[in-house]
């Protein structure tokens, strides 16, 4: 059995951006993607940086990922996966995420 939470309303995310929320004690930065209106669920670290700013990140696409940069040292992280682009061995937790209604749920482990 799942285990959703809402966690804001779709609007509060302006397309092509991302928000930070708290869910179950974790930062979790949530991308709203303006191409698609898909949304994403990665953890806020930034392991680089070791600082909670991915949500200030700026979203885009290298080949058929669509990855945030990290405003800190700009590595890029796949959304879907968390796997970083400019180095596979490091990977960020991924949230479950869903719309419904106006609603964004994040799926708690």
């Amino acid at each position: 059995m799942s285990n959703w939470t809402t966690v804001c309303k779709k609007d509060d995310i302006t397309p092509g951006a991302g928000v930070c929320a708290l869910l179950d004690g974790e930062q979790v930065a949530i991308f709203r993607i303006a191409k698609t209106d898909a949304v994403y669920a990665v953890s806020n670290f930034d392991p680089f940086g070791e600082a909670n700013v991915l949500s200030r990140g700026i979203t885009g696409s290298i080949g058929d990922s669509i990855v945030v940069a990290s405003p800190l040292y700009k590595q890029h992280f796949d959304l879907e996966s968390g796997v970083c682009i400019e180095d596979e061995d490091v990977k960020l937790k991924t949230y479950g995420v869903r719309v419904e209604g106006d609603e964004i749920q994040l799926q708690a482990s």
